[in-house]
């Protein structure tokens, strides 16, 4: 696999282009995991602070996640987690965090790129915010639900919502934000969800009423975790035609930073973002050949934060030389 370090909108961008790797290439016998991707932390109150990660899915299975503040690992999740609570930290300060996937051989994978929040100041707060309303969903395919709720009201400030699946935490947002897209679930599975609100103070509120969804059954793409408005055009330049594709990333719970393009029906190039992606529309170039009039059907795909993949975003055709 040939790998090409590319510079766009100021995010660094890798694209593995594929080609016929030999036989037992891909072995994963004696290699780590990789690094996880798509790392955030927010804070969760004025002493907590949630670490998100996209899961790594390939090289071996993962057995757990080890989470490290200043270099110093502070926690660790099963290999089915994507999320861990970081408690018992200082208010009004800034951390830094990163993570690394541990096989069930012991074998450490790197560490992740670094990802920074700072705890909000604490406040003497006796009183728990008001629980969410008005919480509805729906299914996106048959692996993600999407859920909104309306604000909490608190005495100073609610600084997140946390998420519940049953009794279980899954995720936490911001206090600005009353939306989120949960990933990661079972086909034709029914699923309860409950949000919290929290304060600076770590006061939690009432659960909001519970909201029960049932996902779709099979794999039927989930038309939601596509990337939106995708284009593709030809463009000539010293000679050669380039197609330059565009698009938006899918609404999901977590960072989207790899991406997978088809062309004419075969996987042509993976795109993997090692830093932040780009906000609003993503872009990329790549060489069709010299030959004007060829005919391409080209779509792309996300690799969503649970580690599988979305739905393909339209199918458009572009003829070298055509424009679009």
């Amino acid at each position: 696999m040939r790998r090409v370090a590319l510079g766009i909108a100021g995010s660094a961008l890798v694209a593995a282009v594929s080609c016929g790797c030999a036989a037992g290439a891909g072995s994963d016998e004696g290699r780590a995991p990789g690094a996880p991707t798509g790392v955030s932390a927010r804070a969760g109150s004025a002493t907590s602070v949630h670490v998100m990660w996209n899961a790594v899915a390939d090289g071996p299975e993962v057995s757990a996640y080890e989470v490290y503040r200043s270099g110093r690992k502070v926690g660790e999740a099963p290999g089915s987690a994507h999320m861990l609570d970081v408690v018992r930290l200082a208010p009004s300060t800034a951390y830094v965090f990163t993570v690394r996937a541990r096989d069930a051989g012991g074998r450490l994978g790197p560490r992740s790129r670094e990802a920074r929040a700072t705890t909000p100041a604490a406040v003497a707060d006796g009183s728990a915010p008001t629980a969410p309303g008005g919480v509805t969903g729906r299914a996106v395919g048959s692996r993600a639900v999407q859920l909104s709720w309306s604000a909490s009201t608190d005495d100073r400030r609610v600084v997140s919502y946390d998420v519940y699946q049953g009794g279980t935490k899954i995720h936490s947002v911001g206090g600005g934000q009353t939306a989120t897209v949960v990933t990661g679930l079972r086909p034709h599975t029914r699923y309860a969800f409950t949000v919290r609100a929290r304060d600076a103070a770590d006061n939690v509120s009432p659960a909001g009423p519970p909201v029960r969804l049932t996902t779709a059954p099979g794999t039927d793409g989930g038309r939601d975790t596509a990337p939106a408005g995708f284009r593709a055009a030809s463009r000539l330049a010293d000679g050669a035609y380039y197609l330059d594709l565009s698009w938006t990333a899918p609404r999901v719970d977590g960072v989207v930073t790899e991406y997978q393009v088809e062309l004419d029906g075969r996987r042509a190039t993976s795109l993997v973002w090692g830093g932040a992606p780009p906000r609003g529309r993503a872009a990329y170039s790549f060489y069709a050949g010299r030959e004007a009039g060829v005919v391409h059907r080209v779509r792309l795909r996300a690799r969503l934060p649970d580690g599988t993949w979305g739905a393909y975003s339209a199918r458009r055709t572009v003829t070298t030389g055509g424009g679009g």
